[in-house]
């Protein structure tokens, strides 16, 4: 495996651009392939199996187009997917789960919420995770239509304004000071979600810790890009690139094809 190959990520749409974005930062001379994959969003209504299924095929194609490493950039695939993963294939997987330790170090109430999918919030995986911490209230509030209305383009939208007015402000009044955003499209709200909230709530997501620990996995399997200059990164979609295209600066190459 040669240095130069790309990092692989995948999520059910656009919201693991929040990922990519924050791995770019870290490391610009990494090359990046970027599956979106929208024809089957949102992950979060599906089956496990399905997800299972769906996400293999994301990484077989990652995969096929020589990626060194894939980043899971989706807390849905990964709290459903991550260990069938592992077993089918010999590179790297890196997934993403809610940053629940991180918001239990920093609550001062002892009581955070966890805004997610449906998938993540049923999942065992995320259930496991719950139990690690029985000394901190988990407030669990389902995302319902939120990642569909983003992947509509429609992230400004009235019905998404009441959406989070609906599920964040019961979640205050239960004395919640930390607020996890358990999926890849949410950090894309944060600026609504700041003018419902109070100002002194944390919002957290896991973006710059995943980036973090994928450098620290590419370090550790001596493939980090020793290069200088910008790596090239290529965003595909299964569907109308459209909307991805507004999620992704417009120096970089946006294609729709079937995968």
């Amino acid at each position: 495996m040669k240095k130069t190959n790309p990092i692989g990520l995948f999520d059910s749409g656009i919201g693991g651009t929040t990922i990519w974005q924050e791995i770019n930062k870290l490391m610009p001379s990494e090359n990046t392939v970027f599956l979106a994959d929208q024809k089957n969003a949102p992950y979060g209504t599906q089956t496990k199996e399905a997800i299972i299924a769906l996400s293999h095929k994301n990484v077989k194609h990652l995969v096929d187009q020589g990626c060194k490493l894939v980043v899971v950039a989706c807390n849905t695939a990964t709290t459903n997917a991550i260990d069938e993963l592992r077993a089918s294939f010999t590179i790297p997987i890196i997934g993403i789960e809610p940053a629940i330790k991180p918001a239990s170090l920093l609550t001062k109430t002892s009581t955070i919420g966890v805004l997610a999918t449906k998938g993540t919030i049923t999942s065992d995986l995320f259930t496991a995770k719950l139990k690690l911490y029985p000394n901190v209230k988990i407030i669990e509030q389902i995302g319902y239509n939120l990642v569909t209305l983003i992947e509509a383009g429609k992230l400004e939208s009235q019905e998404i304004k009441d959406l989070l007015k609906l599920y964040l402000i019961p979640m205050v009044e239960q004395g919640m000071d930390t607020l996890v955003l358990g999926c890849t499209h949410y950090p894309y709200l944060t600026p609504i979600i700041k003018t419902i909230i109070p100002e002194d709530v944390l919002i957290i997501d896991s973006g710059a810790a995943v980036a973090k620990h994928t450098q620290k996995i590419l370090q550790q399997h001596d493939l980090l890009n020793d290069s200088t200059a910008p790596g090239s990164c290529i965003f595909y979609s299964n569907v109308d690139t459209t909307v991805l295209k507004t999620f992704v600066p417009s120096s970089h190459l946006v294609r729709e094809i079937q995968f």
